[in-house]
């Protein structure tokens, strides 16, 4: 469990919380439980690290406070417009007894040892966290599914995941689905259309505009031709004259 130090904060201010950020804190607070909301504040550099792990809103952390440790949630975190850094926090204490609304993520294991995977089928994912009402000394971090086994066809629903002690989805009433293996989509060329085939087989062939086929260039007559058409011609023009 991770465990951070923080400070008790006296800022009553905006100018006194934004000279707190200037000395690298970003400002807190912690609330819920009988006890009364302590305004904090902690290391930025300490946040961003916290921050940066997997599933950090899931995550039951340890804050050290006064010498005196607590557990807390971290619930909602503040940033900055234009430098995108963290500028404020807020915990939840961890009461023994309470119950709390959480999302928490899924993990999909052994992905390798699916048979429909294997087969080239699809991993769907409807929900990629799930809606559960936890106990706070039992939060799960992440549901783990495993897909050893599963093929094509395969329907993942709530059912299949086995979850912590006395932990329930929010959704009553219905075994939804988390994901599916799903067939693999096979994309067919398109066939192509019949003008355009039509096209493509009278290519090298035109038509004059008396209606007759244009000759291509191996029906237009030679050199020798044009000759022979010409000493044609001359002599029937003699024969005239005689």
């Amino acid at each position: 469990m991770n465990l951070i130090q923080a400070t008790i904060r006296e800022t009553k201010t905006k100018g006194q919380v934004n000279t707190l950020r200037k000395k690298g804190e970003v400002p807190g607070i912690i609330y819920g439980g009988e006890n009364s909301n302590e305004k904090i504040s902690l290391s930025k550099k300490e946040i961003v690290n916290l921050i940066s792990k997997e599933n950090f809103l899931s995550n039951v952390i340890s804050i050290n406070l006064d010498n005196k440790e607590q557990k807390v949630l971290p619930r909602d975190i503040a940033f900055d417009n234009i430098t995108d850094e963290p500028i404020h926090i807020d915990f939840l204490r961890i009461v023994k007894g309470a119950k709390i609304i959480l999302e928490i993520p899924v993990k999909f294991i052994n992905h390798e040892q699916s048979p429909g995977l294997k087969r080239g089928g699809v991993l769907n994912i409807v929900r990629r966290k799930v809606e559960l009402k936890c106990p706070t000394e039992n939060i799960p971090t992440e549901l783990i599914v495993d897909l050893n086994g599963l093929d094509i066809g395969a329907s993942i629903k709530i059912s299949f995941i086995n979850l912590p002690e006395n932990v329930t989805p929010t959704i009553q009433g219905r075994d939804f689905v988390i994901a599916t293996v799903a067939a693999p989509t096979v994309v067919k060329e398109p066939e192509k259309p019949a003008e355009e085939t039509e096209t493509e087989a009278s290519e090298g062939t035109e038509t004059t505009a008396e209606g007759g086929d244009k000759p291509t260039e191996g029906d237009k007559p030679s050199e020798g031709d044009k000759a022979a058409e010409g000493k044609k011609t001359e002599d029937k023009s003699a024969d005239k004259k005689k």
